[in-house]
């Protein structure tokens, strides 16, 4: 059920929060699945309708800095100037967990994972949860587990069915998943890139960022289990395949008409790519409007029915980084 956000559906949304409910939550980077994050119950129902592994960590959602305490053991003093500098906005910072506090949400872990998001609809919504007495709000991505996730409150539908209630607050700004920072070990460790960049990170809490291929070894402990790090991730039904533009083009024309079924992303419509079996789709030139069209993208090209998805890599710059993690793990 597709509610529009106003006063009244976000008040009803948080009492079904308060009640052991799930929810469908729109935020800037996707839309979410969420429940209570202290009840260990109506966390084991996000589990259960995204096909999730138990000990895969969700993403605790706070309306501010404020409830941080709630759920955090300590907060190193860069990871708080993380916070000041990108809260609210689409940056999680994994944690130490206190103790008792929210171990379903975690997967088990001593940390946990905490992010303030921006999207009004999602402010009020946590605000208005707080007031009833929900201190966080645990949400993965609305969709089933590995799948593209959803940037509209029609895809949270087509994806989990016409009985979840589900606040409807629009497209989705960002449109990709919240970078994610390990603050657990000493120093910064990015362990899923998105919108916020490693320069912005790093010249807002004035640490270098360990890069996620060398996180293993920071402090000699192993890096947090953390949401969307999984290899296979974000994929369609299609088989995905990047490749460079140069590429899309020969392997067109050497399968001349019969290229059928077959999707593209491209910046620029290739030679041999107008055929009836080909559907074509424009790659912004932006780093920002290509992530906010990723998902809604892969989507709709499944929704035709191709078989195969044709990528062009995006350029290997920083502010990409998002956007190709994201591709790398739907072609995984």
């Amino acid at each position: 059920m597709i509610l529009s956000a106003n006063e009244a559906t976000i008040a009803q949304a948080a009492q079904a929060l308060r009640d052991g409910q799930l929810l469908g939550l729109p935020t800037e980077t996707v839309y979410g699945l969420a429940a209570n994050a202290t009840d260990d119950d109506a966390v084991a129902k996000i589990f259960a309708a995204k096909g999730r592994p138990s000990d895969h960590p969700l993403i605790v959602h706070v309306a501010s800095m404020a409830q941080v305490p709630l759920f955090a053991a300590q907060v190193p003093d860069f990871a708080q100037k993380l916070m000041q500098a990108f809260w609210p906005g689409p940056l999680t910072l994994i944690l130490p967990r206190l103790s008792g506090v929210a171990a379903t949400s975690a997967g088990g872990q001593d940390s946990i994972g905490l992010r303030c998001p921006s999207h009004p609809v999602a402010q009020a919504l946590l605000k208005a949860a707080l007031a009833l007495g929900v201190s966080g709000v645990s949400a993965p991505s609305a969709n089933r587990f590995g799948r593209v996730s959803p940037t509209t409150a029609a895809h949270v539908q087509s994806e989990l069915g016409p009985d979840l209630l589900i606040l409807d607050g629009g497209d989705c700004e960002v449109g990709i998943e919240s970078t994610i920072i390990d603050c657990t070990r000493g120093e910064p460790v990015l362990l899923r890139p998105g919108q916020i960049t490693r320069a912005q990170i790093e010249a807002a809490c004035g640490r270098a960022v360990r890069g996620k291929d060398t996180s293993q070894e920071v402090s000699g402990q192993a890096a947090p289990r953390a949401s969307g790090t999984l290899e296979s991730h974000y994929a369609p039904r299609a088989k995905v395949r990047l490749m460079s533009a140069q590429d899309i083009t020969a392997k067109l024309q050497a399968l001349g008409p019969h290229a059928n079924n077959l999707g593209l992303w491209s910046t620029e419509r290739p030679v041999g790519s107008a055929g009836a079996g080909v559907l074509w789709r424009v790659q912004p030139h932006s780093a920002a409007q290509a992530a906010h069209d990723l998902f809604g993208v892969l989507r709709d090209l499944d929704a035709r029915g191709v078989q195969q998805i044709w990528v062009e890599s995006p350029p290997d710059l920083p502010e990409w980084e998002g956007v190709r993690d994201r591709l790398q793990r739907a072609a995984a």
